[in-house]
């Protein structure tokens, strides 16, 4: 059996990285897929779906040293089923909504914008996270 899944999208905050007790980099970040589309009604409508990513081994400390929150990125992995569900992690918002993450171990990680415009885009962010309010990680 095989499955890969890709993904292009943007980090939503800046990579976090630890070490397990044999040694094992790994780094952690969410990453949004962002779709617009024209609804039945004419709408347009803009859909943002987030994958929460694990980067392993040297590449974990790549993408430690180089990615920032607004980086794109194209991840080619593995989707993580949730244990319990065999689905997307499953959670309740603190507004009450019902929510969904979608977890992949990252095989490879391809940086697609350059370090200015990184900077660029944290020059222009205000202060701090917002658009990660609703993510539980």
């Amino acid at each position: 059996m095989y499955q890969k899944i890709i993904v292009v999208g943007n980090l939503g905050g800046d990579p976090e990285m630890r070490y397990t007790p044999s040694g094992q980099a790994v780094t952690n970040f969410s990453v949004a897929s962002n779709r617009r589309y024209t609804g039945s009604d004419g709408q347009r409508v803009d859909e943002t779906t987030w994958f929460r990513i694990s980067a392993w081994g040297r590449q974990a400390e790549t993408c430690n040293q180089y990615l920032r929150r607004g980086s794109k990125v194209l991840i080619e992995g593995r989707l993580n089923p949730d244990q319990a569900s065999g689905g997307p992690r499953i959670w309740t918002r603190q507004d009450g909504t019902p929510a969904a993450s979608f977890e992949i171990t990252a095989q490879s990680v391809q940086f697609l914008s350059t370090r200015a415009e990184d900077e660029s885009f944290q020059a222009s962010q205000p202060g701090g996270p917002e658009a990660e309010d609703d993510i539980p990680f």
